[in-house]
């Protein structure tokens, strides 16, 4: 296993629509270890495949309930089939330095994914939890947590990145 660089916004690859994934194999596996160890390390409670470069439909995320706890999920090709109620969650982003803010989501959605094994499952989740996989599923479809701001926040954060991208 290995520590995978995170792609920084505005990085192009962040944008992009990723590919489903048709074959589950060796090479899945090993990116697999690779982004949770890079999530642990971050530290994170998410990390979709675009964020290290691979622009494919694969997530990981942190489900432990407890603060310190490794509970480790693989979704693979996951989609939102149903989605209720809203909330308001304070986010960040591995992708996005030097950010966090309020975003509305969905309070309770149901995915459907595939696991390691290319199983498919269907889980309903709810407030915080729902709030990380709507997060990392929209890097799937090349959308930031920043492209839910209001256009004024949106606009500032760009310009102070634009600034810090100048001086390097």
């Amino acid at each position: 296993m290995s520590l995978l660089p995170i792609l920084k916004f505005p990085n192009p690859v962040l944008r992009k629509k990723a590919k489903k994934i048709s074959a589950i194999d060796g090479s899945l596996q090993n990116l697999v270890s690779d982004m949770l160890e890079t999530m642990y390390d971050a530290p994170g409670v998410g990390l979709a495949a675009p964020q290290v470069g691979e622009s494919i439909q694969l997530i990981v995320v942190n489900a432990s309930q407890e603060e310190d706890g490794k509970d480790s999920m693989v979704l693979i090709n996951p989609e939102i089939t149903a989605k209720e109620g809203n909330q308001v969650d304070e986010e960040g982003c591995l992708s996005v330095l030097d950010l966090t803010a309020s975003v509305k989501r969905y309070q309770k959605i149901t995915v459907c994914y595939q696991d390691m094994a290319g199983e498919r499952h269907e889980l309903t989740t709810e407030d915080r939890f729902a709030v990380i996989l709507q997060h990392e599923i929209d890097h799937l479809n090349g959308i930031l947590f920043i492209d839910h701001l209001s256009t004024l926040k949106r606009t500032l954060y760009k310009k102070k990145i634009k600034k810090m991208l100048a001086k390097k």
